[in-house]
């Protein structure tokens, strides 16, 4: 199951959370990010229970996509223990997302 990040509920869903986290910073219109987009939902299942899944919109959530300094989207997070351990941006395949994930397990 994915979650919808916003400012106001990142705290909880990320800062306090006992699962690993990954991001996915998206803008609707943006070409690469809804192409990943069924792709990063396949995996939030294939990891449920391991990693914790979760979208932010960059344009309705400025000051986040600010702190992390997103550039270019889609860019994904890999973040455990409220610490940013990885990053990957642009547009990838159902096996580069799972090696990037694998990576951090």
């Amino acid at each position: 199951m994915l979650i919808e990040l916003t400012e106001e509920n990142y705290d909880s869903e990320v800062g306090r959370s006992d699962l690993p986290v990954i991001i996915d910073f998206y803008a609707i219109w943006c070409g690469p990010c809804k192409i990943t987009k069924p792709i990063f939902n396949d995996l939030s299942i294939e990891y449920a229970g391991r990693v914790k899944f979760a979208c932010l919109n960059i344009d309705q959530n400025r000051n986040l996509a600010i702190k992390f300094g997103i550039s270019s989207i889609p860019t994904f997070t890999f973040i455990k223990n409220n610490q940013v351990l990885g990053k990957i941006i642009g547009g990838k395949s159902h096996d580069d997302l799972k090696d990037f994930i694998d990576s951090y397990l």
